[in-house]
C-alpha cells in the first residue's frame, strides 16, 4: 500500500513538473505564427519582431501567446527562469532617438493601462507605482526622466510595479579584469541580454551580440518576486515612442524555467545591422559649405591683414598730430606721456597723494610747472580699471559744474597703463577733515559742513537733471568728495558711473558701490537709479553731521543709531561732539536739526519716500514754493515728516512733547549732552 502511494505521488510531481516546464527558442519570427501575440503598432517583418516604427507617441507590445506558470503549484514559490534575447534600437537618419524597451511579466494581455513616450508602453500617469499592477520588468531606457529619478540617458533598470527602478546601472558590461565597458543602447548595434532568476536573486547581463557572455552580471540583486507575480503570467516585450522616435527590434528570443543553458541555442551570427551608414565626407553637403567658407575666410583674412597694415600706418600718421578735432570739441585732450612722467618726477612715490582700487594717484605739475594736477594711474591689466577709464572719459570728460572735479586730460601708454588727469584739490578729501585728527586741520564748523553738503547736492542734481543725459554716480561717499583751495566741494571718482537717456531704463543689475552706502533695493536687485544716489547722499549727510562712519565695528549702523535718537526726541545728540565744542550753535541749531532730518529722509528704506535731488537742493535753499504738494502753508519740517510716514508723523514723536522747545532749551540741552558725549568718546577711545 505504501509503495502504491509513493508511486502515485511521484507520478503527480512528474505531471505537475511537465505542466510547469516552459521552453521555447525563436531564431527569427514567423509572421504567420500564432505563438506571438501583437498589440499596438508591433509587427513581424522579415522574421524580425518590430515593436515600434517612426510613428510618434505610439506603443508596441509583443507577448508569448501562451500563459506561463510562474509559481510552483505545491509550494507556491516563484519558479526560477532564464531568458535571453537579442535586440536593436534602430535610429532614423536626421532624427533624435527615443525612448526605450522593456522585457516584462504581465498578468494580462493587451496594452490597456499603458502610455507612450516616457512610460515606455508599460504604465500610465495614474497607475505607475500601484502594487496591484503585478508587473516585473527590466527596462533598457535611453532618456533620463527626472519624474522617475533615472540615473542617466543610457541605463538598464529593474522595475517592480513602477518605472522608478529599484536597481539601475549605466548600460554596459564588466570585463574579466573588472573594468566597466559602457555600451550605447540606441546606436543601432545588436545586443544580447541574459536575465536569470534563481534563489531569490535577479541577474541581468548584456554584451554585443556574437561575443562571449561576461562572467560578472551588469546587475545582480536579491529580489523576492513572490508578492509581485501571480500564479500564471504572460511574458514578452513592450516599447514606445514619443516626440523622439526609433525602431525597437527583437531578432531572437529564448525562455525556459527548467533549462538555464537554453540561451546557447540562439543564433548570433549573420544578423542584420541597423547602424546608420556614415556618408562620405566628400559627398556631404556640409563639407562643400565648409570648404567654401574656409576659402572665403582665407581670402578675408588676407584682406584684413593688408587692411590692418595700411590702417596702422595711417593711424601712426594721425597720432603725430597734436590734437584731434573731436578732442577739441567734446573731450579733454590727450596729454603726452612724457609730459606726465616729467610732471610727476617719474611717478615718484613721494608724490603719491592717494591709492585706489585700480591704481595710485600722484600730484604733478604740467605746462612748464605752473599747473598743479592730480594724475590717476590705472593698470591696463585690470578689467575693472579699463571700465573705470572708459566710464570717466565718457561721463566726467564732458561734464562741467563747479561741484564736480574737472577731468583736464588723459593718456594711454602702449603696453603700459591708462592715466587720467584732474584739477588738483589742495584740501584733499572730505573724510580726512571729518575723521582724521590732524593739528594742521581745523574742525569743520556746522555752517561749513552744511555748505559742503549743499554743494555736493547741487553737483548730484546736475548729474541727474542738468545735462543732456542722466548720469548715475553709484559711489557717493565722503572719500569721493574733494575740497579745493576755497573749501568748495567737488564730487569725484566716476569709475562706476553710468550714462543713460533721461527716458531710458537702467539695464545693469551688477551690485557695485561701497558697503554702508548701498540702498536696500540695489542690494536686492543690483538695479541702480537716481533714488539709490539719493540714499547714498543721505548716508553722507549723516556721516558729515555726526562725525561717524556708516559702519563701525562694535557699534550700531549709523542710520539705525540716528533713527533711534530721533524716535527718543534726541536727534540733536547725534551731532559731532567735536563740532559742538567749537561753537554754541545758537543760530544754527534749527538748520543742523533739519539737515539731520533731511539725511534720514534721503536714506529712507522706501525709495518712494525719498525726495529727489531737486527737492533736496530746494530744502537747502529754502525754496518752499516748488517743493510741497500739499497746502501752501506747509513748512519744510512738516513736509519732511509727512514724507517719512509713520516713523515721524507728529511733533511729540520727534521731540518727546507736543510743543516745540524753545531755542534756549535746545541750545542748553544739546551743549550739555554733546559735552558729555564728547568726554565719553575720549574715554572710550572713539
Amino acid at each position: 500500500m505504501e509503495a502504491l502511494l509513493f508511486l502515485l505521488t511521484l507520478l503527480e510531481l512528474i505531471l505537475l513538473s511537465s505542466v510547469s516546464a516552459v521552453d521555447f527558442v525563436f531564431n527569427g519570427f514567423n509572421d504567420s505564427s500564432s505563438v506571438i501575440s501583437l498589440f499596438g503598432i508591433a509587427t513581424i517583418e522579415s522574421k524580425i519582431l518590430t515593436l515600434t516604427n517612426q510613428t510618434s507617441f505610439e506603443t508596441g507590445r509583443a507577448l508569448y501567446s501562451k500563459i506561463i506558470r510562474t509559481k510552483d503549484p505545491v509550494t507556491s514559490s516563484v519558479l526560477p527562469f532564464s531568458t535571453s534575447f537579442i535586440f536593436a534600437m534602430a535610429p532614423y537618419k536626421n532624427t533624435l532617438p527615443g525612448h526605450g524597451i522593456v522585457f516584462l511579466f504581465a498578468p494580462t494581455t493587451g496594452i490597456n493601462g499603458s502610455s507612450s513616450a516616457q512610460h515606455l508602453g508599460l504604465f500610465n500617469l495614474t497607475n505607475n507605482g500601484n502594487p496591484s499592477n503585478h508587473i516585473f520588468g527590466v527596462e533598457f531606457d535611453v532618456f533620463a526622466n527626472q519624474e522617475f529619478s533615472d540615473i542617466d540617458a543610457n541605463h538598464v533598470g529593474i522595475d517592480v510595479n513602477s518605472l522608478h527602478s529599484m536597481y539601475a546601472n549605466t548600460s554596459g558590461y564588466w570585463s574579466d579584469d573588472g573594468v566597466f565597458k559602457p555600451l550605447k543602447l540606441n546606436d543601432g548595434r545588436n545586443y544580447q541580454v541574459w536575465i536569470d532568476y534563481r534563489d531569490f536573486v535577479v541577474n541581468v547581463t548584456m554584451q554585443v551580440a556574437g561575443k562571449i557572455r561576461p562572467k560578472a552580471p551588469l546587475l545582480s540583486t536579491p529580489l523576492n518576486l513572490s508578492g509581485v507575480v501571480e500564479d500564471e503570467m504572460f511574458v514578452g516585450f513592450t516599447a514606445a515612442t514619443g516626440r523622439l522616435v526609433q525602431s525597437h527590434k527583437i531578432l531572437a528570443w529564448s525562455f525556459s524555467n527548467s533549462n538555464f543553458s537554453l540561451s546557447d541555442s540562439l543564433v548570433t551570427s549573420g544578423l542584420p545591422s541597423f547602424v546608420l551608414p556614415k556618408d562620405s565626407i566628400l559627398k556631404a553637403k556640409w563639407f562643400v559649405s565648409v570648404l567654401a567658407l574656409f576659402c572665403f575666410l582665407i581670402v578675408s583674412l588676407f584682406g584684413l591683414v593688408l587692411f590692418g597694415v595700411v590702417r596702422k600706418r595711417l593711424e601712426k600718421a594721425r597720432k603725430r598730430a597734436l590734437m584731434e578735432d573731436w578732442e577739441m570739441e567734446y573731450w579733454p585732450h590727450r596729454i603726452p606721456y612724457e609730459e606726465i612722467e616729467s610732471g610727476t618726477k617719474g611717478f615718484d612715490e613721494k608724490n603719491v597723494i592717494g591709492i585706489g582700487g585700480n591704481g595710485k594717484v600722484y600730484k604733478g605739475l604740467l605746462q612748464g610747472g605752473v599747473v598743479e594736477v592730480a594724475v590717476k594711474r590705472i593698470s591696463q591689466e585690470s578689467s575693472d580699471g579699463m571700465r573705470e577709464f572708459v566710464a570717466e572719459i565718457s561721463s566726467l570728460g564732458r561734464l562741467k559744474h563747479r561741484n564736480l572735479v574737472s577731468l583736464t586730460g588723459w593718456c594711454k601708454k602702449e603696453k603700459g597703463s591708462f592715466m587720467l588727469v584732474y584739477d588738483y584739490m589742495e584740501n584733499g578729501s572730505l573724510d580726512r577733515w571729518i575723521f582724521e585728527n590732524d593739528d594742521k586741520k581745523t574742525i569743520l564748523s556746522c555752517e561749513e559742513r552744511i555748505r559742503i553738503l549743499k554743494g555736493v547736492a547741487s553737483g548730484i542734481l546736475y548729474l541727474h537733471e542738468g545735462w543732456e543725459s542722466k548720469v548715475l554716480h553709484r559711489d557717493i561717499k565722503a572719500s569721493n568728495v574733494l575740497l579745493d583751495r576755497d573749501m568748495i566741494p567737488r564730487l569725484s571718482d566716476f569709475g562706476l558711473a553710468r550714462v543713460h537717456g533721461h527716458e531710458q531704463a537702467v539695464r545693469t543689475t551688477r551690485v557695485v558701490g561701497t558697503a554702508g552706502y548701498l540702498s536696500p533695493e540695489v542690494v536686492k536687485t543690483g538695479r541702480a537709479s537716481t533714488q539709490t544716489d539719493v540714499f547714498a547722499y543721505g548716508i553722507l549727510v549723516l556721516e558729515v553731521m555726526c562725525g561717524r562712519r556708516p559702519i563701525e565695528e562694535g557699534k550700531k549702523p549709523l542710520m539705525d543709531w540716528v533713527w533711534g535718537l530721533m524716535e527718543k526726541g534726541e536727534i540733536l545728540n547725534g551731532l559731532d561732539p567735536r563740532m559742538m565744542m567749537t561753537e554754541a550753535l545758537n543760530h544754527a541749531i534749527d538748520e543742523a536739526e533739519r539737515v539731520l532730518q533731511l539725511g534720514l529722509l534721503c536714506a529712507h528704506p522706501d525709495p518712494a519716500k525719498r525726495p529727489s535731488m531737486r527737492q533736496v537742493v530746494q530744502v537747502f535753499e529754502g525754496d518752499k514754493a516748488e517743493i510741497f504738494e500739499a497746502e501752501s502753508s506747509e513748512d519744510v519740517e512738516s513736509w519732511m515728516l509727512r514724507k517719512m510716514g509713520s516713523r515721524g508723523s507728529s511733533r511729540e514723536f520727534w521731540y518727546g512733547s507736543s510743543s516745540h522747545p524753545t531755542m534756549e532749551q535746545i541750545r542748553l540741552q544739546s551743549l550739555s549732552v554733546s559735552i558729555s558725549s564728547w568726554n565719553s568718546s575720549i574715554l572710550d577711545g572713539r
